[in-house]
């Protein structure tokens, strides 16, 4: 692109008479030539700017032959180009001059690279909406035939995507020549122009007259769906979708299920796959009667596929496939006709398919009522609750209120309660972190009395979890736990536990009793936060270990706002200041910080602020993470804040300090 000839020639050319505020459009303009592909590309983005500064008349006279003489530079800049000329209309003149547009994206339309061809393709159609019917019958027709009967296939997978758009704003003898044209694209020699004119076929189907779907698109449909390609044949089930929406229950029985079936038995797994995948949307157009004649033995056969990526595009189908049947008589054809399919699939070889069913099934209670949920789904569902496959466990977690409407929460926790137990003690924490993630909905569901009875050990339990990621999850679990049970629960079932662990003997669980104050202290208010938490998180201001004192600074620092002025300028300010003068830096940080918040929330109280108790820079000690290592020091003292706390916790790079 470097060095071609471009609109304009330099500064002047942009203002004429070298007007300096149009100077940085002459910049955008030389851009364009660059040698740098970055530059290219900003200038490109940049191409409306250009446009509007050049005005109507020399953007379609010079900008645009430019451009179009310059097809032939990087990938990126191409697609930029494809993408600004859809939105280019109003820049050239308005609607009358649409065509001019043309040129560069036709040329667009035929490069190499498919997001280039395929954004280009995407401008046309926009821009075909802005031409008259006349206009569209002069210039952009003709386009779309050239791009047809190109001796690239490149041009020809593009012209696809183009007949849909053109189709039914053209005469009838216009007509006739785009399905000629659309006949010879799904017969070309080339499969993946093939494969293209495949996978716009129930587009350009939607657009045709109903005696041209049945001439024409359904002897093109029944052609494709037994090409040699699979890839081919894939797409041709995509746009039986459409085509049977056209047609009615007879046309459809005698023009479409025969060469349907056939692709349900395909030898290529990716035909049965789309088939499966697809599935409720060919439920939907072919109507209830062939569903139940055709529909249903496809389905089973494909459950029980023998690749695992059917089975499990299948079986991501069975609740909807289940929802669309009739009413009448539904319960009768799931339990005798797909039923016995999915016991079957509880116990897969591949876990993509049982994860793939857990992730559906407990929907089907709903359907099925609950007598026959309790008698026939349930044990299922325990069963892949106790699956070696954890994704499964989840899928079956994460959808119980499906089954609790139904069956009520008693039931329910009589059957499933002692295997989500199970997962809340997994080996892997990434299992025990899920149930945790899910307790809050779990809790709503059972209510406060049976949580308590039966799951408030288990959450206390993870509080002390060798995890750093479960003990933070579970921190987290407990104020949502608050926000739905209330304040009085929390200073009844959760509070005192909560304190109890500031006397623990491992200094990571303290650490997590300052967690768990910060994490409940808004949720709490500031009664029970005074008179039960403040007192602990002061006392512990006193540990051994400065990992815990100097999350008592920014404990302080949290809850300060909840306390009142008595409890700020008696109790906190004291061990704040006496933390400040601590020996080790990161707790005088913290401590000088958590100051500074304190006295200003004392100001805007109004009470009185010496000078002496603030810090004159609270940000001064940071420095002392910069300060060059003496002889002999421990390296350790100076790390960054991040390594004094969770990473080092949790990769374990620094030994318990007492």
């Amino acid at each position: 692109m470097a060095g071609a000839a471009g609109p304009g020639t330099g500064p002047g050319a942009a203002g004429g008479d070298g007007d300096d505020s149009l100077y940085p459009i002459a910049v955008l303009i030389d851009e364009l030539r660059n040698e740098d592909v970055q530059l290219r590309l900003n200038s490109i983005k940049k191409l409306s700017t250009i446009a509007l500064a050049l005005g109507v008349e020399r953007t379609r006279t010079e900008l645009l032959p430019f451009l179009t003489d310059t097809i032939y530079d990087e990938d990126e800049v191409l697609l930029a180009l494809a993408e600004q000329l859809g939105n280019f209309t109003g820049l050239v003149g308005g609607p009358d001059f649409a065509h001019c547009l043309l040129p560069p994206l036709e040329s667009l339309a035929t490069v190499e690279e498919t997001v280039v061809r395929d954004k280009a393709v995407e401008s046309l159609r926009q821009i075909s909406q802005e031409h008259t019917p006349i206009a569209l019958e002069a210039h952009f027709v003709p386009l779309v035939k050239r791009l047809a009967s190109g001796d690239w296939f490149t041009s020809r997978t593009s012209a696809c995507g183009l007949f849909s758009v053109c189709y039914p704003r053209a005469s009838n003898a216009i007509k006739a020549e785009i399905r000629q044209h659309f006949r010879s694209l799904c017969s070309d020699d080339t499969p993946m122009v093939r494969r293209a004119a495949a996978s716009k076929l129930g587009e350009f189907a939607k657009v045709l007259e109903l005696d041209s779907v049945k001439s024409e698109i359904v002897p093109l449909f029944t052609n494709l769906a037994s090409d040699e390609q699979d890839s081919v044949r894939l797409l041709a089930v995509e746009a039986c979708v459409s085509i049977a929406q056209l047609l009615s229950q007879d046309d459809l029985e005698v023009l479409v299920m025969p060469t349907l079936r056939q692709a349900a038995e395909d030898k290529s797994w990716r035909v049965r796959y789309m088939v499966a995948d697809k599935f409720s949307e060919l439920q939907k157009a072919v109507g209830p009667k062939i569903t139940l004649n055709d529909l249903i033995p496809a389905f089973q056969n494909l459950l029980k596929d023998c690749e695992a990526e059917v089975r499990a595009a299948a079986a991501h189908k069975v609740k909807e496939l289940c929802e669309n049947l009739p009413i009448e008589g539904r319960e009768t054809i799931i339990m005798n006709q797909i039923l016995p399919y999915i016991k079957e699939l509880v116990s897969d070889t591949n876990q993509h398919v049982k994860s793939a069913l857990a992730s559906v099934i407990m929907g089907l209670s709903t359907i099925l009522g609950k007598e026959n949920t309790i008698e026939y789904l349930l044990p299922l569902f325990l069963a892949q609750l106790k699956d070696e496959c954890p994704e499964v466990r989840l899928n079956i977690i994460s959808n119980l209120d499906c089954v609790n409407e139904v069956i009520g929460i008693r039931q329910l926790s009589q059957s499933l309660l002692p295997a989500i137990v199970e997962l809340a003690e997994d080996a892997k924490w990434r299992v025990r972190l899920a149930i945790i993630e899910y307790m809050p909905l779990l809790a709503g569901q059972l209510g406060v009395e049976f949580f308590d009875e039966k799951l408030n050990s288990l959450c206390m339990a993870w509080l002390v979890d060798h995890v750093y990621a479960i003990r933070e999850a579970a921190t987290n679990n407990l104020m949502k736990l608050v926000q739905k049970f209330g304040i009085e629960w929390a200073q009844n079932a959760i509070v005192p536990k909560v304190l109890v662990m500031a006397n623990d003997p491992n200094y990571l669980h303290r650490m997590t009793t300052l967690f768990c104050i910060n994490a409940l202290s808004e949720a709490c208010g500031q009664e029970i936060t005074t008179k039960q938490m403040l007192p602990i998180v002061l006392k512990m201001a006193g540990d051994q270990v400065a990992n815990v004192r100097f999350n008592v600074a920014k404990s302080l620092q949290k809850i300060g706002p909840i306390l009142d002025i008595d409890a700020l300028q008696e109790e906190v300010k004291p061990v704040l200041q006496k933390l400040g003068q601590d020996e080790d830096m990161d707790v005088k940080y913290f401590a000088q910080e958590a100051i500074s918040v304190v006295a200003q929330r004392l100001r805007k109280l109004d009470f009185p602020v010496k000078d002496s108790e603030e810090p004159s820079a609270p940000g001064a000690d940071k420095n002392h993470f910069l300060r060059p290592r003496g002889p002999g020091e421990d390296t350790r003292k100076f790390l960054p804040l991040m390594s004094r706390h969770k990473e080092t916790e949790r990769l374990g790079w620094l030994p318990r300090r007492q």
